[in-house]
């Protein structure tokens, strides 16, 4: 039997995690702490962030620190008709922190298909991507895009590279505005304008974006999305998934469905995935692919924001308590099952539900 309670939020969301992909048939993969170098330079535009830690290695070669986990198990892959490489991982990954804007060592775990993927495959990691939120919290939800389908109403009304990359990222931010005002300068008209809006206005439960996007598009990409619909019906977290175009990843990398998650009263999302044929084909594999990460650290940083507290007891001595009295208040304390930290003075950083001074007063 594990004792959680010794165990830190890092590790006992890692071990909570296996058991889920486990029971899916996903093994653990292991890699080392280096890569070379080129990897990450040659794909920074997929990396959360492009700054990479860099050393020179004994024969002269550039290594890193692996800012990514991904890269690698495509790297390492192999493709093998009618094969699937289902994996899942742990990892250490080493990028610029969002919070303290500096390199830090960020625990990474998610799960890769690589292979002979088909429809199910992306089904299975959404509700993959719903169990693993619903380890941590009950108030969860996926937003789920069709990047086809988005690229597909872009380029229909205007193809010019410029306008569909500003088009992308206002779409991104929900920006019905700005989006309206690139419509306006290049000379659109009324019914293209309309129809690209409306990828900011559509979002929400799944069968009423569908009913409205029927209504404005006759587009193939609808079916999959319908076809996907009723696979999640089957889902026991159906009622927390739905559809939102604001969900664009990079479309160098990113094809079909792409998704992220969101916790409640985390401002950010703490889980992003989807497929990556694209990613594929540029590291020439020739198979498809998709996939999910977890953001650990984002998660613990709210968390930890939550509850507030490192310790329930902060126990203040100096030099002149008697020893016994210092024991006998932690022992007392750990018995009746609160964490204790004893200390000459209050610690700068630690936060602590209440504290028990042992010093004599004069």
């Amino acid at each position: 039997m594990i004792d959680e309670t010794l165990m830190s939020f890092e590790e006992k969301s890692a071990y909570k995690l296996r058991s889920v992909y486990k029971k899916y048939g996903y093994l653990p993969y292991k890699m080392g702490k280096f890569e070379e170098y080129e990897l990450y330079v040659r794909n920074k535009d997929f990396l959360i962030s492009d700054r990479v830690i860099a050393f020179n290695d004994t024969n002269g070669k550039l290594m890193a620190l692996k800012p990514d986990v991904t890269l690698s198990i495509i790297k390492n892959g192999e493709d093998v008709k009618g094969v699937k490489q289902k994996v899942f991982y742990n990892e250490n990954v080493y990028r610029v922190s969002e919070n303290t804007h500096r390199f830090k060592e960020i625990m990474q775990t998610g799960l890769e298909c690589i292979g002979d993927i088909d429809f199910y495959d992306v089904y299975e990691t959404i509700c993959l991507a719903a169990e693993s939120l619903k380890v941590f919290s009950d108030n969860f939800c996926i937003e789920i895009s069709n990047l086809d389908l988005v690229k597909t109403v872009i380029t229909s009304v205007c193809d010019d590279r410029k306008f569909v990359s500003n088009a992308i990222k206002f779409i991104s931010e929900k920006n019905s505005h700005d989006l309206q005002k690139l419509c306006e300068e290049y000379a659109l008209d009324k019914n293209n304008t309309e129809k690209i809006l409306t990828l900011v206005s559509v979002y929400g439960e799944r069968n009423e974006v569908l009913s409205k996007l029927k209504k404005n598009f006759d587009l193939p990409q609808i079916s999959d999305m319908e076809r996907l619909s009723k696979m999640l019906d089957n889902s026991l977290f159906s009622d927390k998934i739905r559809f939102d175009f604001s969900i664009v990843n990079d479309m160098n990398y990113y094809n079909g469905f792409v998704y992220r998650g969101f916790l409640d009263n985390v401002a950010c999302g703490v889980l992003a995935g989807g497929q990556y044929d694209n990613m594929m084909k540029k590291m020439n594999r020739k198979s498809g692919a998709v996939g999910f990460a977890v953001y650990l650290d984002r998660i613990e940083d709210a968390i930890r924001g939550n509850d507030g507290f490192d310790v329930d007891y902060l126990i203040i001595y100096d030099d002149n308590t008697d020893m016994k009295k210092i024991i006998f208040a932690v022992n007392e304390l750990v018995k009746a099952g609160f964490s204790v930290s004893a200390q000459k003075d209050i610690p700068e950083n630690l936060r602590y539900k209440e504290i028990k001074d042992l010093r004599k007063k004069d």
